[in-house]
């Protein structure tokens, strides 16, 4: 698979909390410790699931680095390993000085930035995502969480990591279905944002664009983050499709994945036919689900008891125009309705 190259970039973010910079360039692992610097211990927090060709070359540059690894999957991200991982760094003895990194998927990122944001009542982390979906999403803007009691990212928080190292080459060690639950994400970003990344999809030619649709979602949500870092207003945008898809994730119990799940909710809640078929097309070219048959009302009572709802309201996420999505509030009974 070929991958259009990009020169190194540097991406400032800027929130209340800190700033931080996420730098993109093709080989940036392999001077990770530069970046990263010599200032405190460093506790490697990684998955299974992650080639062995990218947890050797974090560990040879950190040689007195600790690293825990946990059993690759959203079944992970639980009170039980959060606690594991809170023992192995207080026997340790990890201090406010130390460094957490992050190296993997969605799950590592979510789980390990959470731990950093409540480890001592907060120490810093650095984010190596090495997925398609953690490097245009998951990996930046400070959502931490583990699922609790069936309900996905249910206990959070929001905690900025210090930095973000995107490496495009991590990529190829992905499988095609990974590939396309990743950029499940970034049409998402096109849709609510930004056109033009939406329609690269619809070109032939789509993944020799891979540099530029990173680079595009990460600027959708660096201008979200910064407008709305508590996620009070626009950052509800982001949340496109994550309604029903979290409802579909928690019902069917890992059949499909995160981004594949997002895909399925954002043709559930589009109403408008035109953006829906195109919607579709794209979906079927990336080999992701349009749609599944489920039991409707124990989806609908999942997405229900959804953090996002409040009473007997929800905050949803509608696209009437490519690049311009915008947030309602619906009552809870729509839900059901929309599911058939």
């Amino acid at each position: 698979m070929a991958f259009l190259q990009v020169t190194s970039m540097e991406i400032k973010i800027s929130t209340k909390q800190r700033d931080y910079s996420i730098y993109l360039e093709h080989h940036i692992l392999e001077k990770a410790s530069e970046l990263i610097g010599n200032e405190g211990k460093k506790f490697i927090i990684t998955d299974s699931g992650v080639p062995f060709k990218w947890t050797s070359l974090i560990q040879k540059q950190f040689p007195e680095a600790k690293m825990f690894v946990f059993p690759c999957g959203e079944q992970s991200k639980s009170l039980e390993c959060y606690a594991k991982i809170m023992t192995w760094l207080v026997e340790n003895k990890c201090s406010r000085k130390d460094v957490i990194i992050a190296l993997g998927g969605g799950v590592v990122g979510d789980l390990s930035g959470f731990v950093a944001s409540t480890y001592m009542r907060g120490i810093k982390y650095v984010n190596i995502p090495t997925t398609m979906l953690s490097q245009i999403d998951s990996s930046i803007g400070g959502k931490t969480a583990i699922d609790f009691n069936g309900l996905k990212n249910i206990v959070g928080s929001f905690w900025q990591p210090s930095m973000v190292l995107i490496d495009p080459d991590t990529l190829s060690t992905l499988s095609a279905r990974q590939l396309s639950n990743g950029l499940a994400e970034a049409v998402k970003a096109g849709l609510i944002r930004d056109k033009e990344l939406f329609e690269i999809f619809e070109k032939d030619d789509y993944l020799q664009h891979i540099d530029e649709i990173i680079f595009r979602s990460l600027m959708v949500k660096k201008q979200i983050v910064e407008e709305d870092e508590m996620e009070q207003s626009v950052r509800k945008l982001l949340n496109f499709g994550h309604s029903y898809g979290h409802g579909y994730e928690s019902y069917f119990k890992g059949k499909y994945l995160h981004g594949e799940c997002v895909a399925m909710g954002m043709m559930t809640i589009l109403k408008n036919e035109e953006i829906r078929e195109r919607l579709r097309n794209i979906l079927l070219r990336l080999h992701l689900p349009v749609i599944e048959e489920c039991d409707k009302d124990k989806v609908a009572e999942i997405i229900t008891s959804d953090k996002k709802a409040a009473g007997n309201k929800i905050d949803i996420v509608q696209v009437d125009e490519i690049g311009n999505g915008h947030v309602e509030t619906w009552d809870i009974s729509e839900i059901r309705r929309l599911l058939g």
